[in-house]
């Protein structure tokens, strides 16, 4: 069994320490405000940005998980986490002679393109908005401490509390019909897994790529999206918005590396996640649409 450490235990990272700590593996996470009932989890409460927090973190890991959201949407968020607190703990994992390898979760948001091409771990990764580069420099600052640190791309994530399209289809929004807007997008069960699955196949010796692109298999356009998540809940059907240049990560995400070393996923496309998740809903609360 392994010794993790899990920084940022927000709903994804909390859920991947619960799920490793039930199959035996020894799991800390560091949080600025650890839970209350931390189960067979051990804590360390820290803020990343402020260095002297981190002189009591344990650094002897044989894994690290990092797994932080910025506070909020402006840049300076960003660079809070993706670059003080990124060196931050760095400098302390340096201080200590230890280097561990790492799973570090960014987003499919460093790839520029915006013409509806397809993306791969292959393809060139620039982003064009001041945040989305914060993460691609963090990229390239944990390839450069160790190559053999792994970056995990995540392309749109949903799920339970992560509703935003449920809400915006039920709007009867205005939607790009033609040419068609591309989007991609993994249940947050399915992060849990991939972060799983690559602990293992590290653990079983594989020879892991330092890029994985994780989306399911179906990248869509917006259009059938929303069309379809408002005809499951009796919504109306959205508008037709008139063609526009601006259409920034308008792209389609290949995931064949991460299913080719075995990963399957557990709702492959948008249809499978969504009704699971409109039905967990529906059983808590009513649809604003179908009353």
């Amino acid at each position: 069994m392994a010794n993790i450490l899990i920084i940022g235990c927000g709903a994804i990272g909390l859920e991947l320490a619960n799920v490793l700590a039930s199959r035996g593996h020894q799991v800390t996470g560091l949080k600025r405000q650890p839970p209350v009932n931390p189960g067979n989890i051990n804590f360390v409460a820290a803020d990343l940005t402020v260095a002297a927090d981190l002189e009591k973190l344990p650094t002897h890991f044989d894994l690290v998980y990092f797994i932080v959201s910025a506070d909020g949407r402006n840049e300076q968020s960003y660079r809070d986490i993706y670059d003080i607190g990124l060196n931050n703990l760095l400098s302390r994992f340096a201080e200590s002679n230890s280097n561990p390898r790492w799973i570090f979760v960014s987003s499919t948001s460093v790839y520029g393109q915006d013409k509806g091409e397809w993306v791969d771990e292959t393809s060139l990764a620039q982003p064009a908005n001041a945040n989305s580069l914060w993460i691609r420099k963090a990229e390239q600052r944990l390839e450069e401490a160790n190559p053999d640190n792994i970056t995990v791309r995540f392309s749109g994530i949903y799920g339970p509390g992560r509703e935003y399209l449920l809400r915006t289809a039920r709007q009867a929004p205005l939607i790009q019909q033609t040419p068609p807007y591309y989007t991609n997008r993994i249940h947050q069960d399915d992060c849990v897994g991939v972060l799983a699955f690559l602990l293992e196949q590290h653990l079983v010796g594989a020879k892991l790529a330092p890029y994985y692109l994780a989306s399911d298999d179906d990248p869509a356009p917006m259009w059938e999206v929303i069309s379809w998540l408002a005809a499951q809940m009796n919504c109306p059907l959205p508008h037709i918005k008139p063609a526009s240049d601006a259409a920034p990560m308008n792209k389609r995400c290949n995931n064949q590396r991460l299913k080719s070393l075995g990963y399957q996923f557990k709702y492959p496309g948008y249809q499978d996640g969504y009704s699971a998740l409109i039905s967990l809903l529906d059983g808590s609360k009513p649809s604003s649409c179908s009353q």
